[in-house]
């Protein structure tokens, strides 16, 4: 016999019946798929529970709510004045300082390099000498025009010498007529000469000009391309030297094709578009110029246009190349309702601020939000000047809370160059 199997005899053990043993097994199933549906309820009606608390803190919180606020005391934040001013539209784009004028200067002559007259990186001004090229070559040129020319112009006399005294000659019937024209070609011929003389003449002295590079256009010189003792050739495709205008300076930049009406529309009424530039991470403002033109199509490829801002670039804020930012204001806003930035939330549902309330207590208001420029936001709806937001702290209150509000300084989120 199994030790394990239960005996009628043992009387430690009262029997079980086959019945008994089988309804008992049935009711704890059933226990445990109650408890099992009583879990599965519980976590359903936790994770309700955190989903519509955000919404019933931003609208008005429970009674036990008031009460943990009175408790903790006010909540220490950071307020600012609701304020009427003005406030710019601005069109942003990417742009690239880009020089006016370039310009690689190179020989027109061939020769000897013979002196350099500039340091590298200088400032030159239109007409200032920069390199010489060796000039005795174009001086024996010049020489040799003028000798043929005093030759030329001998024979030229001579032959007008002969032309007078054969027209007296023919005059008499002592010289045939055909003898008369031979002597006017010969006097014409002679007058071709000496204006092909009168030209070497000129082109060696043009030559001897061109020995003496100066520089064409007023801005920063580069480093230097050719090193003096080099011969130089005008058929080099590399120049000797390139020179940049600085002042005044561009940068093109580009906007996207829906904002282009709007330039338009300003450039049509005669007003003058002004464009600031900013460097890289839209910290500083680097200079101030205007808009000067724009391209004549937009790119297909990305559907931006061109413009072109100068800038007078008078302390050299600007470099050529150099990566800006450059922002259009197409519009000045005035006397209109501004808060800071920073006092403006946002949900799924609404964009609203926190209004402190002469008692000392917030409620959440809703807003209608205009043209965002930096640190500063315009109102159109829901606010009046002289009214008080929250601008720090806002993660702690909700519908009634007690503040302690701290007036704080408006600090601009650029920094101006």
């Amino acid at each position: 016999m199994d030790s394990k199997t239960p005996s009628a005899l043992d009387p430690g053990r009262p029997p079980v019946l086959p019945g008994v043993r089988d309804e008992t097994r049935r009711s704890s199933s059933r226990g445990w798929i109650w408890l099992v549906v009583l879990a599965v309820l519980s976590i359903g009606g936790y994770c309700a529970w955190r989903g519509v608390k955000p919404m019933l803190s931003a609208r008005a919180p429970a009674a036990g709510g008031h009460a943990r606020n009175r408790a903790m005391g006010p909540i220490p934040v950071v307020a600012a004045k609701v304020h009427r001013g003005n406030i710019g539209v601005y069109l942003t784009g990417l742009g690239a300082v880009t020089p006016l004028y370039t310009v690689t200067v190179k020989s027109r002559v061939d020769g000897q390099l013979m002196s350099v007259r500039y340091n590298e990186g200088q400032i030159v001004r239109q007409g200032d000498l920069l390199v010489e090229i060796d000039p005795r070559p174009y001086q024996v040129q010049l020489m040799q025009a003028e000798g043929q020319l005093l030759k030329d112009q001998a024979a030229l006399d001579n032959a007008r010498v002969d032309l007078a005294r054969y027209e007296k000659l023919l005059a008499q019937n002592a010289i045939p007529e055909q003898q008369l024209a031979t002597q006017k070609a010969l006097v014409a011929q002679y007058e071709g000469a000496v204006k092909t003389d009168q030209g070497q003449i000129e082109n060696a002295k043009l030559n001897l000009v061109y020995c003496r590079i100066t520089s064409p256009i007023s801005g920063r010189v580069g480093l230097r391309l050719v090193d003096p003792g080099n011969i130089v050739h005008a058929s080099d495709s590399n120049g000797l030297l390139v020179i940049t205008q600085l002042e005044p300076i561009s940068v093109i930049f580009t906007i996207a094709e829906d904002q282009v009406p709007a330039v338009m529309q300003k450039r049509r009424a005669g007003q003058k578009l002004m464009v600031e530039a900013w460097d890289r991470e839209l910290k500083t403002r680097i200079a101030r110029g205007e808009l000067t033109t724009l391209d004549n199509q937009i790119d297909q490829t990305t559907g931006t246009l061109k413009l072109r801002a100068t800038f007078d670039n008078k302390n050299d804020e600007l470099f050529p190349n150099q990566f800006v930012n450059a922002r259009l204001l197409v519009e000045e806003k005035r006397g209109v309702t501004l808060v800071p930035t920073a006092a403006v939330q946002r949900n799924t549902q609404a964009t609203y601020v926190y209004v402190v309330k002469p008692d000392q207590s917030v409620t959440v208001r809703t807003v209608t939000v205009g043209t965002t420029e930096g640190d500063q936001t315009e109102i159109a709806s829901g606010l009046s000047g002289g009214e008080v937001v929250v601008t720090d702290g806002v993660d702690k209150l909700q519908e009634g809370s007690r503040v302690n509000a701290r007036t704080g300084s408006n600090r601009n989120a650029r920094k101006s160059g």
